[in-house]
């Protein structure tokens, strides 16, 4: 008894010494000054302003990061740390995750229609958030299918992979794609916002860059992928394989009458089925790389290619000289 007393004593010391401290340290830093200006400086935001009658709260990247990490554990319940792996356990391990998820979605989404109300006025009535993820969940079979031909092809198109197991477990790329078949279904049922919170955390875990609303057939391949950039309206077709740093970006972007972005319009290239593009490609503008093409290292690409094309970056470079743009 007295050496929990004495345990107590010696906590309460601490916390006040502790709350001392903390006391010395803000009026170090000025806290109350710093945050009186910060709230002035909010108050002049327009950004803020318009957003000053929205009580919801924002959808949130940690929770998400948890649905994700669910869904993983739901299609792939052996490598997310299933234990038993009888039918009836992988059964229930999977229904657990995957219940789990489709309530923090339907949390989530709640939040993005919250905040995003504004902006859709005047426009067709949207699919509520329960409607939305039960159309995601039906999705998943088929979603799932696809997976398993990008993890073919990841375990065919690299010589150092040893199983499929490591190829799920262990590839940047892999991981990148499952992010994306994920949020890009939920792009398309109306989640936006759910679903490219869902893209930037593949982005951070993995270094590619995907957005959610591009288009990607099944047997996809990033290899490597640190910055690897596919845009918005990107089409890319079935069995196609990517390197290191390649961009499918935009050229140019066009402007309305006052100035302003014009949004969604196609500005991506569209790659056909069977083309592989290496480390450090850049293709910009909607453009087309006809289906079995193989495009170099390096190279800079802003005009279509018919099928079977081989591109080479000295290739590039002499065709520009012989223009005359290289003298």
């Amino acid at each position: 008894m007295s050496q929990t007393l004495d345990l107590i004593r010696a906590n309460g010391v601490a916390e006040a010494v502790g709350a001392s401290a903390s006391r010395l340290l803000t009026a170090a830093w000025d806290i109350d000054s710093v945050v009186s200006e910060l709230g002035e400086a909010r108050s002049r935001s327009k950004r803020v302003l318009s957003a000053s009658n929205r009580r919801a709260p924002l959808p949130n990247p940690s929770r998400l990061r948890q649905a994700i990490e669910h869904i993983y554990g739901s299609l792939f319940p052996r490598h997310a740390g299933a234990l038993d792996h009888s039918e009836d356990a992988l059964r229930f391990f999977i229904g657990d995750r995957l219940n789990a998820a489709l309530h923090i979605l339907v949390e989530q989404i709640h939040r993005e229609h919250a905040f995003v109300d504004e902006t859709r006025a005047g426009q067709a009535a949207q699919n509520t958030p329960d409607e939305i993820v039960g159309a995601f969940a039906r999705q998943l079979p088929e979603l799932y299918a696809t997976l398993e031909t990008d993890i073919r092809a990841a375990y065919e198109g690299d010589p150092s992979a040893k199983s499929t197991e490591e190829v799920i477990l262990s590839f940047p790329g892999v991981r990148a794609v499952i992010h994306h078949r994920v949020a890009h279904a939920l792009h398309v049922l109306g989640a936006s916002v759910v679903a490219r919170i869902i893209a930037e955390l593949a982005h951070s875990q993995t270094g590619i860059d995907i957005h959610p609303g591009a288009q990607i057939g099944a047997g996809f391949f990033i290899d490597h992928g640190t910055g690897v950039v596919i845009g918005e309206t990107a089409i890319i077709g079935e069995r196609v394989r990517l390197y290191q740093a390649v961009t499918l970006g935009a050229k140019r972007f066009s402007v309305n009458e006052s100035g302003s972005l014009v949004k969604g319009q196609p500005r991506h290239p569209i790659i056909e089925d069977d083309v592989v593009i290496y480390a450090g490609a850049t293709i910009l503008g909607r453009v087309t790389i006809g289906r079995g093409s193989s495009i170099g290292g390096n190279v800079w690409l802003t005009r279509s290619v018919p099928p079977n094309s081989n591109v080479l970056q000295a290739q590039i470079r002499s065709e520009t000289f012989d223009s005359g743009a290289g003298i």
